[in-house]
């Protein structure tokens, strides 16, 4: 298992709600930490918190569905001179609920693919090069379980398509020891899922993290939080790391 004790992560999303949970866990286990939200009074709390754990750590802020923003904040990160190993991509947006679908606008498509597919990849084309100087880094971006809901069309066409460019990537980075894969956090009680969610975000952990920890060299697997309910850190490595099945988007293979 992955030590990251004294290591830099970035985490997007991280004022509030599962960004926020997995900061303050990574910080627990010593890793200094660079929080984004859309904009740094937003991550003023997290940051307070996270920095009384004994860490280092920054807030930097982005309005994702601008990327000039998103592309400000990244020249932002390069002037702090810290060597960001890992990504956990956490921050999206769900921008509607169209119960009338089939008058679903242009508009939703637009804003759900800058924020949810276009800003999280710029981030990860942006580390990568980085990386692999380095010889080493850990990706996670934020996926969704929804399916056949054409209410959130714009939502999880957006995430399918992440899924999609994230797998293809991974591919390219199978069997080194930057290890890129997806979580789908399930869910959860935030100002995305509702207050109706059935789970609570802290049910999340450790699965939206475990793969900032496996040790395997392996990429391009889920790792739903689902599958890690109830797991002690130690115990949701292990079992990421034992067989987990390769996603394909319809069909796993191990």
């Amino acid at each position: 298992m992955v030590d990251v004790k004294g290591r830099w992560a970035f985490i997007t999303g991280a004022a509030r709600g599962i960004g926020r949970g997995a900061a303050v866990f990574m910080a627990e286990r010593g890793c200094n930490l660079i929080l984004q939200g859309r904009t740094k009074e937003n991550c003023a709390a997290v940051l307070e918190e996270v920095k009384a754990l004994g860490v280092e750590a920054y807030a930097v802020g982005a309005e994702f569905s601008d990327l000039a923003q998103v592309e400000a904040m990244l020249s932002e990160i390069d002037a702090l001179q810290k060597p960001v190993d890992i990504v956990l991509n956490n921050a999206g947006i769900q921008v509607a609920y169209r119960s009338e679908y089939l008058k679903t606008p242009a508009s939703d498509y637009e804003e759900s693919f800058k924020i949810n597919t276009i800003a999280p990849m710029m981030i990860v084309y942006h580390f990568l090069p980085l990386m692999e100087k380095r010889g080493f880094g850990r990706i996670v971006n934020t996926t969704s379980g929804i399916r056949l809901e054409p209410e959130q069309a714009g939502y999880s066409a957006s995430k399918a398509a992440l899924d999609k460019v994230t797998m293809d990537l991974a591919a390219k980075y199978e069997g080194t020891d930057i290890c890129i894969n997806i979580t789908d956090p399930g869910w959860c009680r935030t100002d995305l899922g509702g207050p109706h969610a059935p789970n609570d975000p802290r049910s999340s952990l450790p699965g939206v993290v475990v793969g900032a920890f496996i040790d395997d060299r392996r990429s391009g697997r889920d790792f739903s939080s689902g599958n890690f309910y109830g797991l002690t850190l130690e115990e949701a490595v292990k079992k990421a790391e034992d067989g987990f099945p390769i996603y394909t988007g319809s069909v796993a293979y191990v």
